[in-house]
Formats: structure tokens, sequence, C-alpha cells
């Protein structure tokens, strides 16, 4: 279970006197012409988008040593949790709809009054849909819990700005969720011998992936989100993990994954039409084609201005695929790559920041090939 690190009642007397000012300011906001003060978003998800929530927990899934971050500029090269080599997509994003910070993440100290200000990172890494996803990583934050913690910082808004305010807020904020991937990988992967257990059959697993996601995403739209974007579940089966794993060949991809994934993103495609029909105009669901976008570049990688799509930049392409630094300056132990600009995937789990960033702008500013019924710049200025 996480450790929550939340502020008590001392903080209350701290926080007061600025507190005081926020509705001030979030009046000023919601009149003003839209700009980098007014953008604020909710980002849940795993590992993809987690900005340092894990660096609070015990767990084996952390990105708190180098080096990871050699390239986020705003901490100057050191690790923040994030488990690239720089920015993650939610950044990219944010960025692209001109934030000039990031929601910082929700475990770090004192940040429940920024809730109001910029939103706030749920997001954690080996995290999954299902409770139970990632176990083997011991300390993760499954969504259900993420949505919980919202509800934390909701709770503090309300008192703030009261319930009629805290809804005219949430209604213009951006809520991104970025989780299945571990999902699904825990279901392929192959079954650890002391820990075995039967498998259920594929369409029962999507089906309980997404009847837990419904549930989610139901109680963010009860507590009052109305921009919603969900990002499908990319080509898993051409990461280096998987391939290491099937022992396939440079360039090859598991099509049994593959499929797995454009099976259960059809139907997450499916689940976010109907809540946009049964809800109407009151709220919009995006659907998010990832899976897409990363083929194309995995496919053209030379047009994109990569020269490896195959092996990771850091971390090695066989078990057990760790990724560090060592500490004598003279050796890299983890034989981390010369230029990370040219590699689409920064470990055996993660795209490079470069790699991010086309993701990103394709999400951003794409046609409904991509983001569907609308982009996500579109879905900021929605109503």
């Amino acid at each position: 279970m996480a450790l929550e690190c939340k502020m008590g009642n001392f903080d209350k007397i701290i926080f007061k006197p600025f507190s005081l000012l926020i509705p001030i300011l979030l009046s000023l906001q919601l009149h003003a012409v839209p700009s980098f003060s007014n953008f604020t978003t909710f980002v849940f998800g795993d590992s993809l988008v987690d900005a340092g929530n894990n660096d609070y927990i015990f767990t084996l899934s952390k990105a708190d040593s180098p080096p990871y971050g050699i390239d986020f500029k705003p901490s100057g090269g050191l690790p923040t949790g994030r488990f690239t080599n720089g920015r993650t997509i939610a950044d990219i994003v944010g960025e692209s709809l001109g934030s000039k910070s990031y929601p910082p993440p929700y475990l770090a100290p004192n940040t429940e009054a920024e809730a109001i200000l910029k939103g706030i990172n749920y997001a954690s890494g080996a995290s999954g849909i299902m409770d139970k996803t990632g176990f083997f990583f011991i300390g993760r934050i499954p969504l259900r819990e993420q949505v919980n913690n919202f509800e934390q910082n909701r709770n503090y808004m309300v008192n703030e700005m009261g319930e009629n305010g805290t809804r005219q807020f949430l209604k213009k904020a951006v809520f991104s969720l970025t989780i299945g991937s571990n999902d699904i990988l825990n279901y392929v992967q192959p079954s650890i011998p002391f820990l075995r257990h039967e498998k259920v059959f594929p369409t029962t697993f999507l089906d309980f992936m997404i009847s837990n996601l419904t549930l989610q995403l139901e109680r963010l739209h009860e507590m009052g989100a109305r921009k919603l974007i969900v990002v499908g579940v990319g080509p898993l089966g051409c990461i280096p993990f998987v391939r290491a794993f099937n022992l396939l060949p440079s360039g090859k991809c598991s099509s049994a994954v593959n499929a797995l994934i454009r099976a259960y993103n059809q139907r997450l495609k499916a689940l976010l039409s109907r809540l946009n029909q049964e809800i109407g105009s009151d709220a919009i669901f995006v659907f998010a084609n990832s899976y897409d976008v990363f083929m194309d570049i995995l496919a053209n990688y030379h047009r994109f201005g990569f020269e490896n799509a195959n092996e990771p930049c850091c971390g090695g392409y066989f078990p057990p695929f760790v990724c560090f630094k060592s500490g004598n300056a003279s050796t890299n132990a983890s034989a981390l790559c010369d230029d990370r600009s040219k590699y689409v995937f920064w470990d055996a789990y993660h795209p490079t920041e470069a790699a991010n960033v086309i993701i990103a702008k394709q999400l951003v500013d794409g046609d409904e090939n991509v983001s569907f019924p609308i982009n996500i710049r579109k879905l900021y200025n929605y109503n």
C-alpha cells in the first residue's frame, strides 16, 4: 500500500494566508484568456507519465537514480522519478498548451494548494487499472487509489472555494489517463512458478479491464471532470522487454501481444463513444490512439530522425534490463548510448524524450485517426 505523505492540521495554519487568495486567483483565472496561468491538468496513469510519486513509496519500480532524467532541464539533469531521459508525454502536452510548469506529484509535500493552480500528477510506475497489477514490484498506486487521492484534493478545493466554485474550476481542467500497459504486460508475461495461477480467457481479461476503468471514469465525472482523455495502450509487443522474453529477432514484434492490445483499444474506444452518447454535451471523453502513432514511428524511424528503433539506449537488451549509471566516472555500467535523440527506446519499457515529443504532438494536433472525436488542443478549448 502506498505511503501517503500528506499534510496534517499544521499545514492549514501555514498556508491559510495563501489560501485566502485562492478564490481571488481562481476568479481571475476563470475569466481570463487561456494562458499558462489557467491551464490545469490532472494526470493519472503508470510509469509513462509518473512524475515522481514512486519516489515516496517503498517499491521496486523507481526512476530515482542516474541516468534517468539526464535530459530533464528543470532538474539540471538530475532524476525526478520520471521513467525516461527527459520529459514525459504529459509534460510535453502541457507545454504545447502553454504551461510553463508541470503538475507536481501527489505524494510530494505541500501539493494541495497547487492543485487549485495547476493540477496534480497522480501517476505511479508499475500501476494498472486493476489493483493486483504490478504486485511483483510491491509498492505502486493503482488507478482506484489514484482517483481516491484526487478525491482528497477535491475535498481541499471544496474547503477553499465551495462546491459550486470547485465544479466550475474542474469543468475547465483537463483529465488524462495513461494506463493499462502494465495490466497487459502482467497478463502476457511468463508465469512465476511459485506464484503460478490460472489465467482467465483473453476476452474475460479485457472485460475486467474495461469494467474497472469504467468505474473510475464514472467516479471522475461524478466529481466534476468534464474534459477527459484516455490514452490507449501502445504496441507493447514491440518493446525490448517483450521481444527479449519472446526471443524475437531484431525488428520483429510479438503479434500475439499486439493483437490483444488492439482488441483492448477497440473496446476502450467503444466505451468512450458510449459515454459520450450517454452523457451528451455535459462532458467529452477523448480516445488517444497511441498505438498507431508509435507503430508509425517504428516503421519509419529514419524519417523521424532516429537511427535505432530496436535496442534501448540504457540498460541493455537482455534481462535484468537495469538502467543505472556507475559511480565510477570512468565506467558506465548501464552502457548508455552516445546520442539519446537517435533512439526510440530509453530503456526496455519506455520511450525516449525524442519519441515522446513526436507522440505528444500527434495527440495534441492530430486528426480523428489519432484523437477521437477531437484532439487535445480542441479538448482544452472545449466549451
